[in-house]
């Protein structure tokens, strides 16, 4: 089902996830497709919060991003895919570390640091030269990755340094007059954002203890807590 309301900055299109593929879904999507491609900023629901969509080569896009969200410039902004291969390009060598990783907690709430490709924008990065990425579990984020076929942002979709947004309503509420349209798709669980692990360093590097708590990230790496990592 969609519903929608107004037809300007802050619109909200209401999807069903238990309706994935067809009707007013479907044009849902494409919608929210076409706004991304035309450089503007929609939000989406993930496994933990409300988060931001921009295309994520355009440089102009990624400015507004931050200003949307009064960022501070030098910290860096992730992406979603849907499928690895979304990821050839954009990123430097795969480690069997990072292979590991992917395979027991994508699509999930992990989010993995690679040296990003010059083809980002360097305010993407933060100027760090990695890049974050992730496969979101959310159905509704899938079914827009699968649409608009390329990677999109999925920052918190909130001012920075305020609480993350677990609801449509509270998105519209605190940002809809710089949105360019706002997917509705339910509640999302809130608590904690994606755990963050560095992969481009060896052994891989501890950023941020989220969804995934650490110990489960070094049992799949079969690293013990009392070895001498820099972490």
């Amino acid at each position: 089902m969609k519903q929608k309301q107004g037809g300007f900055k802050g619109q909200v299109v209401k999807i069903d996830p238990s309706y994935p593929e067809s009707g007013p879904s479907l044009e849902a999507v494409e919608e929210a497709v076409q706004r991304i491609r035309s450089g503007g900023i929609i939000a989406f629901p993930t496994e933990t919060f409300y988060g931001l969509g921009v295309d994520p080569f355009n440089a102009t896009a990624v400015e507004q991003l931050f200003a949307v969200k009064g960022r501070e410039p030098g910290k860096p902004i992730l992406i979603v895919i849907d499928e690895f291969k979304r990821a050839e390009g954009i990123i430097g060598a795969v480690s069997p570390e990072s292979w590991s990783l992917i395979r027991k907690f994508w699509p999930g709430p992990l989010t993995l640091l690679f040296a990003a490709s010059s083809r980002l924008p360097s305010a993407l990065t933060g100027g760090t030269g990695k890049v974050g990425i992730r496969i979101p579990s959310h159905p509704v984020a899938l079914r827009l990755l699968r649409a608009v076929g390329q990677p999109i942002t999925a920052t918190s979709a909130n001012r920075s340094g305020e609480p993350g947004a677990t609801s449509a309503s509270r998105v519209q509420e605190t940002l809809g007059a710089h949105l360019d349209l706002i997917i509705d798709g339910g509640e999302t669980p809130g608590g904690t954002g994606s755990t963050i692990v560095d992969t481009s360093f060896h052994p891989p590097r501890l950023i941020r203890e989220g969804k995934i708590p650490f110990h489960e990230v070094i049992g799949c790496l079969g690293l013990s807590l009392t070895e001498d990592h820099e972490w």
